[in-house]
């Protein structure tokens, strides 16, 4: 029973690894990799796509190349007006240019043209990309919300497999459902309060994913809970777990918090990707 309980918790531990960094590396806030062939060279970059600084938001990238100059060009995302362009200065081999501050949650789009004599090329071919502002959350609040939300996933994991090995997993729900209710229903709404000035965008009060999700899995565990308070009821912790899984695997501030440039309001960005289509 040990032998088998440790394989449990290290397929767990793997399990919430692979769940946790495919999360961040797919969400619409991690930097943006592409790269660009000019003068016959190929250069690599990531663009930033967040940004929680007081100030205007710096744009560099490396272009050794003293012949290449480029042109940051941006406009207030989702509106459709003229980029305004910017001229990017060359400190050595790094290309610079700034772009302007915006309020919390407040997103621009923007793009990098380089040049050298008659060649000219975008990066990410011409699509543009989108940042998004934020207010600075502070290591104290954000690294134990990151923490236990991490601990969460292991938790509905192992208390999955331990339901689906029939080993009785009462203990390991519990814990499941007291992690996700601090992490995410806690510190979560803190985090949000310092990002976005807003304690909960969520059910009732708007459809930010981040939120819901969270709520969804707090109310799977919680179920699960009920159904197990006087016997074990091992097919609804497996539920629970699927539910936990499957939902914390969606990317990241996916339908973020996003403020409308028309109203000054924030709403949630769920047509940010149908927008991109069109503008």
């Amino acid at each position: 029973m040990q032998n088998k309980k440790a394989l449990i918790w290290i397929f767990a531990v793997l399990l919430t690894l692979s769940a946790a960094v495919y999360q961040r590396l797919t969400g619409p806030t991690h930097p943006q990799r592409t790269k660009v062939t000019i003068g016959g060279q190929t250069h690599n970059f990531k663009l930033l796509r967040s940004f929680d600084g007081p100030a205007e938001c710096p744009i560099a990238i490396s272009v050794p190349d003293p012949e290449v100059t480029g042109t940051l060009e941006y406009r207030i995302f989702p509106q459709k007006v003229d980029y305004i362009p910017v001229p990017m200065t060359r400190e050595g081999g790094i290309l610079t240019a700034s772009l302007p501050h915006q309020e919390m949650a407040g997103k621009l789009e923007y793009k990098i043209v380089l040049k050298k004599g008659a060649e000219q090329v975008g990066l990410n071919n011409g699509t543009p990309t989108v940042i998004r502002f934020k207010g600075f959350v502070p290591g104290f609040v954000l690294i134990p919300h990151i923490l236990i939300m991490f601990l969460a996933m292991l938790f509905s994991n192992v208390a999955g497999v331990f339901a689906l090995f029939k080993i009785p997993s009462f203990k390991m729900m519990r814990i499941t459902l007291g992690t996700i209710f601090v992490g995410g229903l806690i510190m979560g709404p803190i985090v949000q309060k310092y990002a976005f000035n807003e304690l909960w965008a969520g059910i009732p009060y708007g459809w930010d994913l981040t939120d819901n999700k969270t709520l969804i899995a707090f109310l799977a565990w919680a179920i699960a809970y009920l159904f197990n308070r006087n016997s074990e009821s091992r097919y609804w912790v497996v539920a629970a777990s699927v539910v936990t899984i499957g939902i914390f695997s969606i990317p990241h501030s996916l339908f973020g918090s996003q403020l409308d440039p028309a109203t000054g309001k924030i709403i949630q960005g769920m047509i940010q990707p149908y927008l991109q289509l069109f503008f």
